[in-house]
C-alpha cells in the first residue's frame, strides 16, 4: 500500500494525501475525512524515511544519466523509468542530470545548488570522479553500479562476474570448449567501465575452471557493431562454437553475421548472456539469459536513497543483484560435427 493506492481509493491526487499526512498545505475537512478512511480501513502506515523525506528542502532527488549525446540503452531507459516511477510512489520528482563533457557543469550545479535532497549516479566506472565529488559535498546519493571501493557507499548492482560465470558454466555443460565473451564497446571498458570489467573477470574465471578456450572482444553498442563483431570472430576464430554477451544493443548483429554464415542456432553456434528481458525475447530463437530486472534495480536505488536522506548517519547498504539464467532455445549442445 503507498500514497498512490490512498489517492486512487479516496478519489484525490497524490499531493492531497501527501499534504493531508503532512499537514504542509490545507485540506478540508470533507476531503480529509475521506482520506483517513481510507487509510483506517487498509491499515495504511506511512514509511519512516519517506516521511521524513517529505520534510525536507525539494521533495526531488537527482538522476545522473550518461551524456545527452549518447543514446541511451533500452536498460539504461529501464533504469530511468523505474526510478521516476518509484519515486513518485512516495510523491517525490526526479531532476535529470547528464555528465561528461560540457555537462559537467550541470553536474556541478545538480549537487552544489541545493536543487535535490539527493542523487542516483548511473553508469558507475572503476574509479568514478563524479562518486569522489559527491563523497567530498556529503550529498546522500546511491549509485547503480558500484565503484572499485564499494564499502563506503550505498549502491544496487547486477552481479555481471557470477551471471557471466554461470553462463560459461552452462555452455561448458553442453559440450563447448572454446568460447567468446563479447563484450560492450571498447570506449566503455577503455573508460573503467565497471559491468565490461566484472564480465571479463567472471568470464576468464570460469574457461580458466572448465578448461575451456576463451575469447574476449569489445564490441560497439550498436546493431551494424555486432555484425562486424561476429563475422571477425567467426573468422578469426572458426573453432569457436558459442559466446556470452553483455551487449543487448549488439544482439540483432550477431544474429544477422550467424545468417550470413548460414549458421542455425542452437544447431550450428550457442548464444547466451545477461540483458534485458525484451532483447532476451526478441532473439531468435528466444536467447537463453539472465534477465535484468532494470525495473526492480530502479527501485530499489530509489528506497535505498530515501533512506539515506532521512538517515544520514545509517551503514551503506549494497544490493547485488543475481537472476536466476532464463533456459530459452538459444543454447544447445555441442555441434554434432565438431568433436575439437
Amino acid at each position: 500500500m503507498n500514497i498512490g493506492e490512498i489517492a486512487r481509493r479516496a478519489g484525490v491526487s497524490r499531493s492531497t494525501v501527501s499534504y493531508a499526512l503532512s499537514g504542509r498545505r490545507t485540506v478540508s475537512p470533507e476531503t480529509r475525512k475521506r482520506i483517513e478512511q481510507v487509510i483506517a480501513e487498509v491499515g495504511y502506515r506511512p514509511n519512516a524515511a519517506a516521511r521524513a523525506l517529505k520534510e525536507g528542502r525539494t521533495r526531488t532527488l537527482g538522476l545522473v544519466i550518461p551524456p545527452a549525446s549518447q543514446r541511451l540503452t533500452d536498460m539504461q531507459l529501464g533504469f530511468v523509468a523505474s526510478v521516476v516511477e518509484a519515486a513518485a510512489h512516495v510523491d517525490l520528482d526526479v531532476l535529470l542530470s547528464p555528465t561528461g563533457g560540457d555537462h559537467d557543469r550541470s553536474f556541478e550545479r545538480l549537487i552544489s545548488g541545493q536543487r535535490v535532497d539527493g542523487v542516483i549516479v548511473m553508469e558507475i566506472r572503476l574509479e568514478d570522479a563524479r562518486v569522489a565529488r559527491l563523497q567530498e559535498a556529503g550529498l546522500p546519493f546511491v549509485t547503480i553500479g558500484r565503484t572499485a571501493r564499494p564499502e563506503q557507499m550505498s549502491w544496487v548492482d547486477v552481479d555481471y562476474a557470477g551471471l557471466i560465470g554461470r553462463c560459461v558454466h552452462h555452455l561448458a555443460d553442453l559440450g563447448h570448449r572454446h568460447i567468446a565473451l563479447i563484450n560492450r564497446s571498447p570506449e566503455l571498458v577503455a573508460a573503467g567501465y565497471g559491468p565490461g570489467h566484472r564480465a571479463l573477470s567472471g568470464f576468464t574465471e570460469a574457461t580458466s575452471q572448465r578448461g575451456l578456450t576463451g575469447v574476449s572482444v569489445c564490441c560497439p553498442d550498436d546493431i551494424n557493431g555486432g555484425q562486424a563483431c561476429m563475422h571477425q570472430l567467426l573468422a578469426d576464430h572458426p573453432q569457436i562454437t558459442a559466446v556470452a554477451t553483455i551487449n543487448e544493443a549488439a544482439l540483432p548483429g550477431v544474429q544477422r553475421a550467424l545468417d550470413d554464415a548460414g549458421m542455425t542456432v542452437p544447431r550450428d553456434f550457442s548464444v547466451t548472456g545477461v540483458v534485458a528481458q525484451h532483447w532476451a525475447e526478441d532473439f531468435r530463437p528466444p536467447l537463453t539469459a539472465a534477465d535484468v530486472p532494470a525495473h526492480d534495480i530502479g527501485a530499489r536505488a530509489v528506497e535505498l536513497l530515501v533512506q539515506r536522506i532521512a538517515e544520514p548517519a545509517s551503514a551503506p547498504r549494497h544490493m547485488l543483484v543475481a537472476p536466476p539464467i532464463a533456459l530459452r532455445s538459444s543454447t544447445g549442445p555441442i555441434p554434432r560435427h565438431d568433436d575439437r
